[in-house]
């Protein structure tokens, strides 16, 4: 079987801070936040090397001519980690791509991918199907924002950009507890990231993240992981900000936030497996995913954001959720990657005799 796996990589940044703090600190920046949901060179080739355990692998990188190399070099499947260039609907690119060709390609499709980059319309979804998330409200502009305010009464508050993952945009200082602090972070956020702008209502419970892979009834959580705020810098605001996710957090000195498996009770397990399986139905997701959850006053989990595009860093120093809550699991990098393949054969019925079929030019296959 021939797989090509189709990626964004970070750009190489040739400068005497790389690895510093100074360096890691400039990335703060929006000039390199857009990057931070690339992946590196060495979780590529990582990926390729476990998918050539049991398969021929060629690269195809994710750019303006990725159609023309899927078109005249056509895979039996494609392992999409692509991110996509820019706007809201980026991460569909390379799957509407791969749909137009009708070639097979894990994870979820187009609609999926649009729906839950956009925050606001993912969660209109999980109310309309009663899935418990934070209130939130929608500010297109900054015209909108005066009158907004007026209604707005949940505080303290967190304001994101609408079309963004991996934390970006989402800073130590967005957690807000006053209207005029709100009127100029929204301002800030709207202009810096050009994208509407999400104040959600702030849970004060715990955090946790949860992997689901399978697909309909066979779909399943990994172990549970709790982000243990205790453990970030003093100084620092309880959410998994972009700072703690990938400036405070680095492989020499890892934060030590996670706990996996999460120490909870069997009721609550169920909650969260309940809920998580449902929001993962509900928006459509397919073979993996990872989901974000934050208990309420109440101790009852709610949906934050789900992600269908799972960071998979492959050294455990990351700290990377969805390769961390896989090995309690028993499965190792390169089983997870050989297991999110297999689960997408299996859902498009790729067998080997289909592949053979499909490989042979001029013939009938009975």
């Amino acid at each position: 079987m021939r797989v090509a796996l189709c990626y964004n990589k970070k750009p190489k940044i040739n400068s005497p801070l790389r690895e510093t703090t100074e360096y890691l600190e400039s990335l703060s920046s929006t000039s390199y936040e857009r990057y931070a949901e690339y992946d590196n060179e060495h979780t590529i080739k990582t990926i390729a090397k476990a998918i050539g355990k049991l398969y021929d692998v060629y690269l195809v990188e994710a750019d303006e001519r990725a159609y023309n190399k899927f078109h005249d070099n056509r895979p039996d499947i494609v392992f999409n980690i692509a991110e996509g260039l820019k706007g809201p609907c980026r991460e569909a690119y390379i799957p509407s791509i791969l749909e137009f060709l009708q070639i097979p390609y894990t994870g979820s499709d187009p609609l999926t991918l649009s729906v839950c980059l956009d925050k606001c319309v993912a969660k209109k979804i999980l109310i309309y199907h009663k899935i418990q998330t934070p209130e939130f409200q929608l500010v297109t502009s900054i015209k909108e924002i005066t009158n907004i305010i007026k209604s707005w009464k949940y505080y303290p508050c967190i304001v994101k950009p609408v079309h963004e993952g991996s934390s970006i945009g989402v800073k130590n200082d967005s957690i807000i507890d006053n209207p005029h602090k709100l009127s100029d972070l929204l301002k800030w956020i709207i202009f810096m990231y050009k994208q509407p702008a999400i104040i959600e209502r702030l849970l004060i419970g715990r955090e946790f993240t949860v992997g689901v892979l399978g697909n309909g009834n066979r779909a399943d959580i990994l172990p549970p992981i709790e982000i243990s705020f205790n453990n970030l810098p003093e100084f620092a605001k309880p959410i998994y900000s972009y700072e703690a996710k990938w400036i405070w957090d680095v492989p020499n000195n890892p934060l030590d936030i996670f706990k996996c498996p999460a120490e909870i009770d069997d009721e609550l397990f169920k909650k969260m497996k309940k809920i998580a399986l449902s929001a993962y139905k509900f928006l459509g997701c397919r073979d993996w995913a990872r989901i974000d959850l934050r208990l309420d006053e109440n101790d009852e989990p709610e949906i934050l954001e789900v992600n269908p595009l799972p960071g998979i860093l492959p050294d455990p120093e990351d700290n990377s959720c969805m390769p961390k809550a896989a090995r309690i699991a028993g499965l190792d990098y390169e089983n997870l990657i050989l297991t999110v393949l297999a689960i997408a054969c299996k859902r498009y019925g790729i067998t080997k005799k289909k592949i053979e079929c499909s490989s042979s030019r001029g013939k009938l296959c009975k």
